[in-house]
């Protein structure tokens, strides 16, 4: 796993960096909230092109937050100052998605219309499925924990057999908002446009289909062996990046049938990996090539084909396998 390892590490001392860094904003946050990154930085494969995404999260309410809000924007600063000065891509959307939550947000609007509006809903997903913590490691245990606890809000009575259903169906929802979001931008458009566009598509087949599925396939394992899935259970997950879950299924040897699909799903992401090593610019460039484009897309297909065949077999139609499918 030459790629991955190499990501891994970089990441690592990136992540590492940035802490020593921000020496500013840790002490604002101190025990009223935590920054984690997201997207590859979260996922611990981040390259020397990649920006950093990042959510800031507080205890408290919107009326009663801990963090304050001149405080928030100290941290905000911190934070882009430091991002510049080690040479980091900007924020994407000029900043835009750098805004604060709190907790009472996160939890409260789980399962509500305004979720979606609020953004809560993304903050909620990416810090379950691919996130790391850069500021207030005490403060993120702490929301992760909470989260947990409102999706597991049902399990006292069901620790025998609990089917982590909500959960589920919101990870589902997160894996179908983003390929809406993707149909909603590829209309007609001009070639360099388009090929923008199916490099996105090439991504979201790989990164985002895994963030989504990998979490998916730990639940569905853990609940084809225990029958049940507790918070801890979840809490471990949570824990591990997206390839790493599919590293620990490997490990596990009732998994024996899955594990040539995930040696080969494994494989194909580094593959993944190493073709998206490389600018935009040219990214895309070769995304106007026929030919090029051709093969990445196929193996996106078959990148797809992989996760479903590991589904199907760690699944083996049980309840909770036939929540995922229909």
């Amino acid at each position: 796993m030459g790629e991955l390892l190499k990501r891994r590490t970089a990441t690592a001392l990136q992540i590492d960096t940035l802490r020593s860094e921000l020496k500013q904003a840790d002490a604002l946050c101190r025990d009223s909230a935590c920054v984690y990154a997201t997207g590859s930085f979260g996922r611990g494969e981040a390259s020397r092109y990649s920006d950093l995404d990042l959510f800031i999260v507080g205890k408290g309410s919107r009326k009663e937050p801990a963090l304050s809000r001149l405080d928030e924007i100290l941290v905000k600063a911190d934070l882009i100052e430091t991002t510049k000065a080690l040479g980091l891509p900007e924020f994407s959307g000029d900043g835009q998605y750098l805004v604060g939550h709190t907790l009472a947000e996160m939890v409260g609007t789980l399962g509500k219309p305004e979720d979606d509006v609020e953004n809560t809903f993304t903050a909620r997903l990416l810090l379950l499925l691919e996130s790391s913590p850069l500021i207030g490691e005490s403060v993120y245990q702490q929301i992760t924990n909470d989260v947990i606890v409102a999706y597991w809000k049902d399990y006292e009575g069901h620790k025998s057999d609990f089917m982590p259903a909500f959960l589920a169906n919101d990870i589902l929802r997160m894996w179908r908002t983003f390929c809406v979001n993707y149909e909603a931008r590829t209309q007609s458009a001009p070639e360099k446009e388009m090929a923008k566009r199916r490099l996105k598509n090439y991504k979201l087949k790989h990164s985002r289909l895994l963030t989504c599925y990998s979490a998916l396939l730990y639940l569905l394992a853990v609940f084809s062996k225990n029958k049940t899935v507790s918070p801890t259970d979840t809490k471990h997950m949570i824990s591990l990046t997206p390839t790493a879950r599919l590293e620990w299924m490997l490990s596990q040897s009732e998994l024996g049938d899955a594990h040539s699909s995930l040696r080969k799903l494994i494989e194909g992401y580094e593959a993944f990996l190493s073709n998206t090593d490389a600018p935009e610019e040219e990214l895309i460039v070769r995304f106007m090539d026929k030919r090029q484009r051709t093969e990445y897309l196929d193996s996106a297909y078959r990148f797809g084909d992989l996760v479903f065949e590991v589904l199907a077999v760690v699944g083996k139609k049980n309840l909770f396998h036939r929540l995922l499918v229909v």
